[in-house]
């Protein structure tokens, strides 16, 4: 589930040891994580303007690209933009550390290692990055939970998304239930093709 209050008092209040069984999601997390970097890049940035320096000018992409994904030239502009922004790159760095610590398969080894990130996180002095390691902190064992039996929201999104294009394809339905019957058809694994044997 996402990290959300809501979500999580409605499964705490029906789930008998909800605690043990909750999964919080990877990319909601790494979604906070972004965010806090782009707002690092922003206020850094802003301070570069008053000084007449626009080394950040164009860079809110660069920033929010994984490392592994970016080209040879994005690659050259981006190390040259490193060495001069000194915070945004600090956030992006303990951005990306994150990405490696849901590789785990033993809750202890996994503890460790988000522990010793928040420790990171926490002694950054990023206001962005410190809000998103409280935030980590508060939720762990959902994190550690995720970590462990490698869930995610993924197929429940990708589902999510297909009834959604039903739904635009038909542009709305006027009652419930020929929507459902529209998703069942579409999104049921119903085989229809006619059978190829023709009984005598």
């Amino acid at each position: 589930m996402d990290v959300w209050k809501p979500y999580i008092a409605a499964t705490e209040f029906f789930l008998h040891r909800a605690d043990e069984k909750i999964c919080f999601d990877r990319l909601h997390v790494a979604q906070h994580l972004g965010d806090a970097v782009d707002r690092t890049r922003r206020g850094e940035h802003k301070a570069f303007l008053a000084e007449r320096d626009r080394t950040l000018v164009g860079t809110k992409y660069t920033w929010l690209r994984n490392a592994s994904d970016m080209r040879d030239t994005t690659r050259r502009s981006f190390e040259a933009v490193r060495r001069v922004a000194i915070k945004t790159v600090r956030a992006w760095s303990i951005r990306e550390a994150a990405k490696g610590l849901w590789s785990y398969q033993s809750k202890t080894w996994a503890r460790k290692g988000w522990t010793k990130w928040l420790a990171w996180a926490r002694r950054s002095r990023l206001p962005h990055i410190v809000r998103v390691a409280r935030m980590v902190s508060d939720h762990l064992y959902g994190i550690l939970n995720a970590v462990v039996l490698g869930v995610t929201n993924g197929v429940a999104e990708s589902v999510n998304a297909k009834i959604q294009r039903v739904e635009r394809m038909a542009c709305g339905f006027r009652n419930r239930e020929r929507f459902r019957n529209a998703i069942y058809f579409h999104l049921g694994g119903l085989d229809l093709k006619p059978s190829s044997h023709i009984k005598p």
